[in-house]
């Protein structure tokens, strides 16, 4: 339910990419606000801390740009230099209120694209257009162009016909920056055959395969086929090609990945054996391979770790590629027989569970490198290995997801 209007000052942003303030009542959290603004604003009451959206700007931040209003672009409003400044804040706070350490947090990397940058992107297929998931539902929030995603998605998009999408509920795009490529993947109930139509629609749009994902619960768990054309493309993600396809996991900004793998791969120093667990398909693992003389990708994903194996090979096999990188089935907290003197995790956004945490512990590495997309995970699991008797080193926020608040990190510890 809402209150009437409430006139608020904004005192700081938060992770979330929300202004906060307070009044008589306590905290209130507004999107859309940036800090030393003042706004009216339509706060819910409810369980928690209440949160609203501005109505209008009464005195407005020198930081405030004109931009476009997307649901997947929360600080789109807030000039570039700016993001970057929050997103270190956002670090720092993390630091201090949850993992109770000072330690210096450097400048945010910036993405070497600001706009255009986004190599997927998923929409609902309606008979008016392509559209967004709403935030608060499941209805479609339609859309003229997307400025997230790359050119080559958006000239896809810009040809396409809904209704030749039928029987299809939702659909999924990936490309590549390194070839100009384009798969795409329809979601629906049904065989491929069923799905014919929609394909042959989508290849002369300009896509070079499409597969078809049934719906589920957890986003494309239901199993994947190809429809027509190529599963997969290549991508560069810093020194290393990558085979990506449009369901799988792969990092959504190539060319900034590419810049905190590198830097991942420096902070882990050099020696005999690394382990990167979540290691997927092994990106940052063969960014360590020139400087160790063995390096294991640990992951329960039977799908990355395939892609992976198949990338190593189709590299050894052109005279080049990291023959000392061999792919592993497992989880993270069973390390168990794996010595290592170096780990790198780059967990979910969860970050590492209790026995995770325990399992590095008991390992035999003296040097933790963690890549983590969210600084309120990374705190909690920074904070009881510093507590264990970690040292916490380098700590840089990198920028993945430019006009958003999200912020990736890259950082070191050691024993």
């Amino acid at each position: 339910m809402s209150d009437a209007p409430l006139t608020l000052e904004i005192e700081k942003l938060v992770a979330g990419g929300l202004g906060l303030a307070r009044d008589e009542r306590g905290v209130v959290l507004v999107r859309g606000a940036l800090p030393g603004e003042r706004v009216t604003a339509d706060v819910r009451s409810g369980k928690g801390v209440r949160q609203g959206t501005v109505r209008e700007v009464l005195r407005r931040s020198p930081d405030r740009v004109d931009g476009p209003e997307l649901p997947t672009a929360d600080l789109a409003f807030a000039s570039y230099a700016a993001q970057l400044g929050y997103k270190r804040a956002f670090v720092e706070e993390a630091l201090s209120r949850i993992a109770k350490l000072q330690a210096p947090v450097g400048e945010t990397v910036p993405s070497p694209e600001q706009w255009h940058y986004r190599n997927t992107a998923q929409y609902l297929v309606t008979p008016q257009g392509l559209g967004y998931r709403e935030r608060r539902g499941h209805s479609a929030q339609l859309f003229q162009g997307d400025p997230l995603v790359m050119e080559e998605i958006a000239a896809v998009v810009a040809k396409l016909d809904p209704e030749r999408l039928d029987p299809a509920g939702e659909i999924a795009f990936r490309a590549s920056r390194l070839t100009g490529e384009v798969v795409a993947a329809l979601i629906g109930t049904g065989e491929p055959r069923d799905f014919l139509r929609a394909s042959d629609h989508l290849l002369d749009a300009g896509v070079v395969g499409v597969s078809l994902a049934q719906p589920a619960g957890r986003r494309f768990s239901a199993g994947v086929r190809l429809v027509a054309g190529e599963s997969e493309i290549q991508e560069s993600f810093g020194d290393v090609q990558v085979s990506i396809n449009a369901t799988g996991f792969a990092q959504v900004n190539p060319a900034a990945a590419g810049l905190a793998y590198r830097r991942a791969a420096a902070l882990a120093g050099r020696g005999e054996h690394a382990v990167d667990l979540y290691g997927g398909a092994g990106a940052i693992a063969r960014h360590l391979a020139p400087q160790f003389r063995r390096v294991t990708v640990l992951d329960t994903a039977a799908e990355a770790l395939s892609r992976g194996r198949q990338d190593v090979a189709r590299g050894a096999a052109q005279g080049a590629g990291e023959k000392n990188v061999t792919f592993r089935q497992g989880d993270a907290s069973r390390l168990g027989d794996i010595g290592a003197e170096v780990l790198v995790v780059d967990p979910p956004r969860a970050g590492l569970d209790d026995e995770v945490r325990g399992e590095i512990q008991d390992s035999t590495a003296d040097r933790l490198v963690y890549v983590s997309c969210d600084p309120a995970t990374w705190a909690r699991d920074v904070g009881d290995l510093v507590r264990r008797g970690w040292k916490l080193g380098e700590v840089t926020p990198h920028d993945f997801y430019p006009q958003t608040s999200h912020v990736e990190i890259v950082s070191v510890l050691d024993r």
